[in-house]
């Protein structure tokens, strides 16, 4: 007689496990044998479906209960085959003809000829499979009975559909150099758990998707969406870049060489002579990269700033500068 899986050693739990208990073994054993944290390890993939075979029939009520009467029926047919005394008839036990493999079949609604994925294509296929299984098991108790009329008692209740893939989404938060440079990030995922460490393309803008297959439930995908942090300097809209850059009256006047914070490190620029407050400059390329691999622009408004507590030779400097000048910048003001 062909072997049953053990599904309660399988978990390492008692065969009077409350569901909480069952729960938490899975929870444990699965977090040690998921293959996003064993990769290229064959042994612990198939551990892992082993142990979720096990929890899906164990931690169903219904599943669980005809599990247990299949394997108490297969522990008295195996003494039976290893003794002298002859085989009991099987009229007055519950419809177990199957072997086990075909049993966990029909009780999780596989097909026996299964896709690659080992589960019904349809809604359709399961309700065929279904019926045929009644109509067979209504002709066996007619034969015994030779009542043809007489209705025959499903023993197994319609398993409900196995797990299907789904997509998760998720959200990151980013640092605006972090989502410039791109790199190594660690993730957990709410929905089970799971910690991962996910390897960050460069130039990631707010509201950007990134999908990580696989990574959901089931072999669905996981999108993660970026979200990036306000920057105290830098202000990012699309992928430019956008900045208060404050000079001194005289650079503002005179012009000359000033550097400049980039995403890049400093960079040194030369202002026209005469700028004026809120006059904006572009640095080009010194954005984001873009999906054609160029990258935006750093944008700079000019603030004029004057000092709060110049130094008295700077004051005195102010004073002779205010006696000669003969710039007056509310001449023409709009006025009556």
């Amino acid at each position: 007689m062909q072997d049953i899986r053990n599904y309660y050693e399988l978990l390492g739990v008692k065969r009077d496990a409350s569901a909480d208990e069952i729960k938490q073994s899975f929870r444990q054993l699965a977090r040690k044998y998921h293959p996003d944290l064993n990769p290229g390890d064959k042994s612990a993939e198939d551990k892992f479906k082993d142990i979720s075979e096990a929890y899906e029939i164990l931690s169903d009520r219904s599943k669980r209960s005809q599990y247990d009467k299949f394997a108490g029926f297969w522990r008295k047919n195996r003494t039976k085959s290893t003794s002298n005394n002859p085989p009991r008839d099987r009229s007055d036990e519950d419809d177990f003809s199957d072997d086990f493999n075909t049993f966990i079949d029909r009780l999780l609604g596989r097909k026996k000829e299964a896709s690659p994925s080992g589960y019904y294509s349809d809604d359709t296929a399961r309700t065929d499979a279904q019926t045929a299984r009644t109509a067979r098991n209504n002709e066996r108790r007619n034969s015994r009975t030779g009542d043809s009329e007489r209705p025959e008692r499903n023993t197994f209740a319609e398993a409900p559909s196995p797990v299907r893939p789904k997509n998760l989404e998720a959200e990151l938060t980013l640092p605006l150099d972090k989502a410039y440079l791109g790199g190594r990030e660690r993730i957990t995922i709410q929905e089970d758990g799971r910690s991962l460490e996910v390897e960050m393309p460069p130039g990631m803008i707010p509201g950007q998707k990134i999908r990580l297959r696989g990574q959901g439930i089931a072999g669905g995908d996981l999108y993660l969406k970026i979200n990036v942090s306000p920057h105290q300097f830098f202000r990012l809209e699309g992928i430019n870049v956008h900045c208060q850059l404050p000079i001194t009256p005289a650079e503002a006047v005179l012009g000359g060489f000033v550097e400049v914070p980039t995403l890049d490190g400093l960079v040194k620029i030369s202002l026209p002579q005469s700028i004026a407050s809120g006059q904006k400059l572009r640095l080009a390329g010194k954005g984001f990269p873009a999906d054609d691999g160029k990258r935006g622009d750093q944008l700079l408004e000019i603030q004029i700033v004057v000092p709060k507590n110049p130094a008295p030779a700077e004051r005195d400097l102010y004073q002779k500068l205010r006696e000669i000048e003969s710039f007056n910048p509310r001449l023409d003001l709009p006025i009556n």
